[in-house]
């Protein structure tokens, strides 16, 4: 069965548990880079340093989840596969900047012809790499040659692996059905193996953190995971986002409001790299949330997309201001 085939046999089949509840965002809000809709100073965040690159190997995926902010499914290449040649360009400045980590993540990076190659080149040059993966058959395809990478690299290498939640049902609603078994076979092997490995998951509406870490916890005892739930570097929590669904603007005055600053923001230490469908070359663009959004395109060098960055969209809110959180390791 091809991947197009599975995956609509697979798809959710009704609203995500995990959608946003608000009311939908006003026209008015994130118009403008410079102000807010109350025409209050809108904060933005320099480049401090670029302690993570991000490497966006594709949209498509062997899932059609029902909340993906990307939109990757078996179907969608709007973001085109990244090519080994491209990404060794973009590695060669990084390493002219002093960048530590390397992060793959797609669609599925593993359906990726060229992420084995991708991979190898990071890793040889020294710098550490996160892969974030559905731990799912594409992944399994590579099992010998992670294990080599393992077995050089050491946790060089860590594979982050989606678990949207610490019950099957949760998880299902939003990657669909049969797709809870496979990927804790793959992480049970990640960890049997012992590769770094951490989880990323999500929160259900009124669901506490620590009771849900605590859930994980349980769930990782049962399968002999080796997570520590309570580690947040190893179980990531991320909040929902939702761009039509209203939030509050970030002003230059929220930092002191919200005791925050700007270098706790993931664009203060990141960029990503992507290469949209019709497009000659690679782009570099603020963060992992918004690679289609033109506001925050940055150019085609890392240089040229070290810039300030206008937090002039709704996940530059609920994701990282207000959900205060980060892709990165």
């Amino acid at each position: 069965m091809n991947a197009t085939r599975a995956a609509t046999r697979n798809a959710p089949t009704g609203p995500s548990p995990f959608a946003v509840e608000a009311a939908p965002l006003p026209p008015e809000k994130f118009s403008d880079p410079l102000v807010t809709a109350k025409g209050e100073a809108r904060a933005s965040v320099p480049l401090a340093r670029l302690e993570t690159l991000w490497l966006n190997t594709g949209t498509l995926c062997n899932l059609a989840c029902a909340t993906c902010y990307i939109e990757s499914s078996p179907t969608n290449d709007a973001l085109v596969y990244l090519s080994a040649a491209d990404a060794s360009r973009f590695l060669d400045e990084a390493e002219r900047l002093g960048t530590r980590e390397i992060g793959f993540t797609g669609g599925e990076p593993f359906m990726n012809p060229d992420m084995l190659a991708m991979l190898e080149d990071t890793l040889a040059r020294g710098f550490e790499a996160l892969v974030l993966t559905n731990a799912m058959k594409p992944m399994r395809r590579h099992e010998a040659a992670l294990l080599t990478l393992r077995a050089i690299h050491g946790p060089k290498l860590t594979l982050r692996v989606s678990l949207d939640h610490h019950s099957q049902e949760a998880h299902e609603a939003e990657r669909g059905p049969r797709s809870w078994n496979p990927a804790m076979e793959g992480l049970r092997w990640l960890s049997g193996e012992g590769f770094s490995i951490a989880v990323a998951g999500r929160l259900l509406p009124e669901e506490g953190e620590e009771a849900a870490r605590d859930a994980y916890a349980a769930l990782f005892a049962r399968e002999a995971i080796t997570i520590d739930a309570h580690d947040p570097a190893r179980l990531v929590l991320f909040p929902e986002m939702d761009a039509a669904k209203d939030i509050a603007e970030i002003t230059t005055d929220c930092w002191g409001i919200l005791g925050k600053s700007p270098a706790d923001v993931m664009c203060n230490t990141s960029r990503m790299v992507v290469h949209r469908k019709g497009e000659d070359s690679p782009r570099v663009v603020a963060c992992t949330l918004l690679p289609y959004e033109q506001g925050f395109d940055l150019g085609d060098t890392l240089s040229e997309a070290s810039r300030e960055v206008a937090l002039n969209h709704p996940h530059c809110a609920r994701f990282c201001v207000l959900g205060g959180a980060s892709c990165s390791a």
